[in-house]
């Protein structure tokens, strides 16, 4: 199958950087995907959400609802909603604990579509899947714009649906031999590494 987004379209407008780089995770990597830089183009962003919806329902999916980790999902979240014509929440960090945002709720038994920017370890889209639990809706499935996690898959038994399958390494930071080499990292993704 051909990938609705490709690779070469996030490097040109410079979603995709080479160098050293800490994610989110805690883990390094010599390749760091800035999704908000691909996103910030609306036609893109609409594009991306309608091609997301698409495999959605071609996996027969039928959420009632999209949510969202804040901040790398806002923006494809939005947009896979729209296409879907359904409600969007998304969570939040609030004292370092992953909420939905305020104002916003979950009803019993609502399934739930959870849409992130890219998937490498699912630590955000787990913690979605937490929200989700203690509202005692049910998360159905998952989307992303791409999928780095290594795996087909992530979040099995629960279908997951990406645009874009990319797959760098990735090392602890006692086993990167970008460190090793004296390389200098950046740290460039939202969430505080503790």
């Amino acid at each position: 199958m051909t990938e609705p987004v490709t690779l070469a379209e996030l490097t040109a407008c410079g979603a995709h950087q080479r160098g050293h780089f800490m994610l989110s995770s805690g883990l390094h990597s010599g390749d760091y995907l800035q999704c908000a830089l691909y996103l910030a183009q609306p036609r893109r962003a609409a594009r991306a959400g309608g091609l997301l919806a698409e495999l959605v329902r071609a996996a027969g999916l039928a959420p009632e609802l999209v949510v969202a980790p804040a901040m790398g999902g806002l923006i494809i979240g939005h947009e896979a909603a729209r296409a879907l014509d359904l409600p969007f929440l998304f969570s939040e960090r609030e004292a370092g604990a992953m909420t939905l945002r305020r104002g916003f709720a979950l009803a019993p038994r609502q399934r739930v579509l959870v849409v992130e920017d890219v998937v490498t370890t699912g630590r955000s889209t787990r913690e979605v899947f937490a929200i989700v639990a203690r509202a005692g809706a049910e998360v159905i499935g998952v989307g992303s714009l791409v999928n780095r996690s290594g795996l087909d898959t992530p979040f099995a038994p629960l279908p997951s649906r990406h645009l874009l399958a990319a797959a760098f390494p990735t090392w602890p930071a006692g086993d990167c031999p970008l460190c090793r080499d004296g390389v200098p990292i950046a740290k460039p993704g939202s969430r505080p590494i503790a």
